[in-house]
C-alpha cells in the first residue's frame, strides 16, 4: 500500500494523492467495519465453542481431581490405621508392663493374688460343705450328749 502511494505520488499531482489517500482510508474503513462485523458474527460462535469445550475440560478435570481426592482419602485412612494400631500395640505393652510390675510389687509385700483368693474361697467352699456333711450325722447325739451334760 505504501509502495503504492510513492508510486502515484511521484507520477501525479497532490490532488490525486489525496484522492488515493481517501480512497486508502476509506478502504482501510471498510476493511475494519467488515471485520468488526466478522469478529462479531464469529465471535458468539468462538464463545459458544470455547464454553463447550470448558465445559468438557472442567468435568474431565473433576473426574480427576475426585480420583485423587479418593485415593488420598484410601492412603490417609490406610496410614491412620496403621498409627492406631501401633499406639495401641505400645499401649497394650505398656499395660502388661504396669500389670507385671504391680504383681511382682504386690507379691513382694504378701498381698494374695486374685488366684489365690480365688483357690482359697473353693477351698473354704469345700470344707464348709465337709463340716456340714460331717455335722449332720452325729449332729443329734452330740445334742442329746451336751444335754446330759448340762443337766448334771
Amino acid at each position: 500500500m505504501v509502495r503504492k502511494l510513492k508510486a502515484i505520488a511521484h507520477n501525479t499531482g497532490d490532488k490525486q494523492l489525496a484522492k488515493t489517500v481517501r480512497d486508502s482510508a476509506q478502504q482501510i474503513w471498510l476493511a475494519g467495519l467488515g471485520a468488526f462485523a466478522k469478529a462479531q458474527a464469529e465471535g458468539s460462535k468462538v464463545f459458544d465453542a470455547l464454553v463447550k469445550e470448558g465445559k468438557t475440560i472442567h468435568g474431565r478435570t473433576r473426574k480427576v481431581a475426585e480420583s485423587k481426592m479418593t485415593e488420598m482419602s484410601t492412603t490417609l485412612g490406610k496410614m491412620a490405621t496403621k498409627a492406631t494400631n501401633q499406639a495401641t500395640g505400645s499401649w497394650d505393652k505398656l499395660e502388661q508392663v504396669f500389670e507385671d510390675r504391680v504383681a511382682r510389687a504386690l507379691h513382694r509385700i504378701g498381698v494374695p493374688t486374685n488366684k489365690d483368693i480365688n483357690n482359697l474361697a473353693k477351698r473354704v467352699e469345700e470344707l464348709t460343705a465337709s463340716v456340714q456333711k460331717l455335722s449332720r450325722a452325729p449332729a443329734k447325739p452330740a445334742k442329746k450328749a451336751a444335754k446330759k451334760a448340762a443337766a448334771k
